[in-house]
């Protein structure tokens, strides 16, 4: 047996892990045993982790080849594969998304690890896009299943470019360096448990063959769903901790709701596949190369 005990967290997403040392080399039974419970669970809070960038990023070598940190936003020094989602860089997680879905073949899955916590507020909410599709009522279901939208990394931001003071402006200007535009199916079949998943989120600005204001509406429909707060977990971080979650099949928000104070994580992701929808048609691109940034998972 792995010895890894599972404790779930909520009815529809989370659960914490013990039983392992994940700053040391897995065998299979343990691999097999956590990629089990986050097909199960969707996101995975392991407490008390004595990890460094290095460590992390060995972890995460487990269960597929590494991303680099990010096709735009520049990586920790010396560590091409660790992004730094720093209070000092912004707070641009300060709104519902799957990572860097604007690409053909988002990362499969993703790790935090708490590096700065904040002496209050800071949490990171985490929802499960599986539980939001269970839960949409038949005709909504019927509707998504027909349904694609374009992904872009360049959109309409809630704050105006002529409001951004400097700092924020280069910040803005660098995460749209290169333009990518990518068309995914609003129901993502998962490629290991075949669970249907509501695949939008904050990148997903568009449904394909409608304006943008019809596109806007019926994606709140569907994005209600997914932030039902039974479909949620959310997530006060401690000192050395890691949350893992699969990023097929959930959504994330980072609070911004910590007066400005220090706060600091490091994120490593693992290349994914390209979606498919219900009828077995893959995700395609439409502008932007990701290659430099990710391999695409078998």
């Amino acid at each position: 047996m792995s010895g890894i005990e599972i404790q779930k967290v909520t009815a529809n997403i989370g659960a914490r892990v013990s039983g392992v040392d994940i700053a040391k080399p897995l065998d299979e039974e343990q691999i097999s045993a956590i990629r089990e419970a986050l097909n199960v669970h969707k996101a995975l809070v392991f407490d008390e982790v004595d990890l460094d960038d290095e460590g992390q990023q060995a972890f995460v070598r487990h269960f597929g080849d590494l991303t680099t940190a990010h096709p735009t936003v520049s990586a920790v020094d010396g560590a091409p594969n660790v992004l730094p989602v720093d209070s000092e860089r912004g707070r641009a997680a300060n709104h519902w998304h799957t990572d860097v879905t604007f690409v053909l073949n988002p990362p499969q899955a993703s790790t935090l690890r708490s590096i700065t916590i904040p002496p209050y507020g800071g949490e990171t909410l985490i929802a499960s896009s599986a539980a939001a599709y269970r839960d949409l009522p038949e005709p909504l279901r019927q509707l998504a299943d027909n349904l694609w939208a374009e992904h872009t990394n360049d959109y309409d931001y809630a704050v105006p470019d002529e409001d951004l003071d400097e700092q924020q402006a280069a910040q803005r200007a660098q995460f749209t360096s290169i333009n990518f535009r990518t068309a995914h199916p609003v129901v993502r079949v998962h490629p290991v448990t075949g669970e249907r998943g509501l695949f939008i989120g904050g990148f997903a600005q568009r449904i394909v063959g409608l304006s943008v204001g019809e596109s806007r509406k019926i994606l709140d429909i569907f994005q209600a769903y997914v932030t039902r707060p039974e479909n949620v977990l959310r997530h006060r971080w401690s000192p050395n901790q890691l949350v893992l979650f699969d990023n097929r099949i959930t959504q994330h928000y980072a609070i911004d709701n910590y007066d400005g104070q220090p706060r600091r994580l490091h994120r490593v992701t693992i290349a994914g596949d390209i979606p498919v929808g219900i009828e077995g048609k893959e995700s395609y691109s439409i502008t932007g190369d990701a290659s430099h940034y990710t391999s695409v998972a078998a």
